[in-house]
This record gives structure tokens, sequence and C-alpha cells, in this order.
């Protein structure tokens, strides 16, 4: 079946830009990444990679980092109960539900944090580590991003949730990105946990790159309205392990597309060839394209491709789509891209939950 032009929609594609572009303001939409092989400490790309941005719930990477800190130094257990505070239980979504004067293990806190990025979860063991203060912790978090090399980087609470004073950079999320990895091993597997059940409920992880990037094993989704769309990945292909960030994308569809490509082309760049995506996300019943950039080691620039360019991509990604479900079209213009045709088959409408202030 042909395919009409209209059908095909771009959600997303890198243009390489010069060197030494001039940074922008800080604001949801516009989106700063890095990505780096965490084997030899390599920048593969980066694009506006220290511009300060809004960490939203990648904020609890730096508490789960002191929460295995301090694990493994032996001053706290897995086992380990945790009073929740009426702080703690006043956070808002998204959270577990926890009630002021219960209590919450240290392994369950982690598993809430990399599942479910509950805010309550997070203020409790913020408040736990931090002696009954979580500001008292967030100034432990601020000083141990420095003691990381995280000189951009200052935290406010354990969660994440709103405050203006709490900033990072795409670069130094993929420090702690690094260290987690690099400094707690025993405990890195927590980060691609599928689920945990909590008094009887079933917590999925928020991370969708554990179900659609090969070799992807975690770590951290974030959002807020000022913050964007964030997600910091690491995958690991064959012998090569990469870590990727993207801070403030537009939507989580244009988030997780610009993440597969980043590491795509980060693999191509470490010499491994990336393998086939396990899945692809795409807008229901639309086929899209998604760009694929050569020019290593020169910064990137996200934005949507120009009108004429769009239509001359359009028709050939319109032409070939109908053809195969993942295709490498020949470059145009500097820019090579994959075109994806979701499965033709109707899904129905997807239920919409009530509208929540959820940070995740």
């Amino acid at each position: 079946m042909r395919l009409s032009i209209r059908s095909v929609f771009m959600v997303c594609a890198a243009l390489v830009a010069g060197a030494g572009g001039t940074a922008r303001a800080q604001y949801a939409g516009h989106i700063s990444s890095f990505v780096m092989n965490a084997n030899t400490g390599d920048t593969l790309s980066q694009n506006d990679a220290d511009l300060q941005r809004y960490p939203a719930s990648l904020t609890k990477m730096m508490t789960l980092y002191l929460t295995f800190l301090s694990l493994q130094q032996g001053r706290i257990t897995l086992d380990q109960r945790m009073p929740v505070s009426i702080h703690s239980a006043m956070q808002e979504p998204s959270k577990l539900g926890l009630r002021a004067g219960s209590e919450l293990t240290v392994e369950e806190g982690i598993l809430a944090l990399v599942t479910k990025s509950a805010n309550d979860a997070a203020c409790t063991l913020g408040e736990f580590l931090g002696g009954g203060d979580e500001v008292r912790f967030a100034d432990l978090m601020t000083r141990q991003a420095r003691a990381l090399g995280m000189s951009n980087t200052s935290f406010r609470n354990a969660s994440g949730l709103p405050d203006p004073d709490q900033v990072t950079t795409a670069r130094d999320m993929a420090q702690l990105a690094y260290h987690l990895i690099k400094d707690f091993p025993q405990y890195y597997s927590y980060f691609g946990m599928p689920s945990f059940r909590f008094h009887g409920r079933l917590i999925p992880n928020h991370d969708p790159l554990l179900k659609t990037y090969a070799g992807a094993d975690g770590l951290k989704t974030g959002y807020t309205g000022v913050a964007g769309h964030n997600l910091v990945s690491s995958a690991q292909q064959g012998d090569t392990r990469l870590i990727g960030v993207v801070l403030g994308a537009p939507s989580n569809n244009t988030r997780n597309l610009t993440m597969m490509a980043l590491l795509d082309n980060g693999f191509s760049a470490a010499g491994q060839t990336p393998l086939p995506h396990m899945h692809v996300p795409a807008m229901r019943g639309s086929s899209f394209v998604m760009a694929r950039y050569s020019g290593y080691g020169r910064s990137l620039r996200y934005s949507r491709l120009p009108i004429g360019q769009r239509v001359i991509v359009a028709r050939r990604a319109a032409a070939m789509a109908s053809r195969a479900h993942h295709l490498v079209l020949p470059a145009h213009g500097g820019i090579r891209l994959v075109a994806y045709r979701p499965h033709t088959v109707k899904s129905p409408a997807p239920h919409r939950a009530p509208v929540r202030r959820g940070h995740h």
C-alpha cells in the first residue's frame, strides 16, 4: 500500500551544526544531549551539554548514589526500616502513597525510585540519610556532586520536584551515571528491574528503553513542566558500554527516539555496529522518520527539518517505508535517515488516566 506524504510524521531530526554554537536560555522543548563511551570516557557527541537545565527526577540518581555509598560503607542495610514523615507523605506525585507514621525499608525505597520514581520514597530516603532533614541531605548531594566533578550541578531536594536553584547539565548527568555504574557495580542492576511488588501492587519501571533498545539496562527518566522530558540511559552492546543523556525534550516520544538515535550513532562511532531495535516507539497509525547523523566529534543541534527537506525526505520515506519495518535511507543533505513503519493493525484508543501533577 502506498503511503501519502501526510502519513509520514517527522518526530525528530539530528542536524549537524558547526562547532561553537551559542547556547540558548533554559527552556523546555530545546534539547541538550551528551553521549560518552563508558569504557574509555571519550565524548562521542554533545549538544548544549553545559547549558544548565532542571533535572526533574534525574535528581534521584544522586539520592541513589548516596544510598549506595552508605550501603557500601556499612552505615545502613537493605532491610533497615525508615520512618515516613508527614513531609514525605505530603510530596506530590509520582508517589507510592506512603502514610505518615508508616515505615519503608531501604531496599523498597531504592526500588520505588528506579521504577515508579516515587517522590515520597525519595524524600524518606533523603530524610533518613540526612539525619531527619532533607535540606541537610540536599547539601550532601551537592557536595558529592562536586566530588564527582559535576561543577554545574546544585541540588535542593531528594526528589527533583521543582526548585529554581536545582540545576544540572547533560555533561554532569553523564558523569553521575558513569560513577553509579563504576562505583557500585553490585547495585547497578537495580536500575534494570522491570517492576517490583509493593503492598500487593505491581509497580512497573518507567524507563522505556528497557523494552525498546537492545542492551539498555537503566538508568532514569525525569519530567516536570519547566524541565521538559529528560532521560539518562546506559546500554551495552558487545564489549562497548555507552551513556546517553537527553534533557528538555518536548515529549516522551521525541525524548525516546532522540536517545535511540544518539546511542545508535555512538555505537557506530565507537566501532560497534548497532543492534536492531527490539521495538520502535511510534505515533499510532502513522509512519515516521528518525535522523541518524554523521560528523562525530562535532556538536549537534536538534530541530525539525526545514520544510523543503521535510517534503523530499517524506516522499522518499513514504515510498520506502511500505516495503519494510526498518530501513536506512540513502544520505540526503548530510543526514542519514532511518524509516520505521508501525504495525498496520489499528489499536484501540488508549485509556487515559485522570490528569495528575506527576513528576517522574
